[in-house]
C-alpha cells in the first residue's frame, strides 16, 4: 500500500514499484523507522535490469541532485539546460 498506512510492527519493507517522486520512497522509508522501533529494519529496492525501472531510478537520482543543490543555495554551480527540463518531465 502506498497511501496512509500506520505502521506499527512492520520492520521489513520492499519497494516494488518505483515512483517517479523520490520522496514517497523517503517516506516509506522513514516511516518504518517509526518512533518505539526496536528490531532492525530492512528495506529492500527490487528492479528489473534493461527496463523503464532504471530510467526512472536515474531520474530520481538527478531529481535529489537538483533538489539539493537548490536546497543548498548552490546557485552558482546550477544550471538547469532546457535538455534538463525535458528530461525531468518526460
Amino acid at each position: 500500500g502506498g497511501e496512509g498506512l500506520n505502521l506499527v510492527g512492520g520492520n521489513h519493507l520492499f519497494l516494488c514499484e518505483l515512483s517517479y517522486n523520490p520522496q514517497n520512497e523517503q517516506q516509506a522509508c522513514d516511516r518504518i523507522y517509526r518512533i518505539g522501533q526496536r528490531k532492525n529494519v530492512h528495506i529492500y529496492r527490487l528492479m528489473v535490469k534493461n527496463t523503464i525501472e532504471e530510467r526512472i531510478s536515474n531520474l530520481q537520482e538527478r531529481k535529489l541532485k537538483l533538489a539539493g543543490d537548490v536546497l543548498a543555495g548552490c546557485v552558482d554551480k546550477f544550471s538547469l539546460k532546457l535538455e534538463d527540463i525535458a528530461y525531468l518531465c518526460s
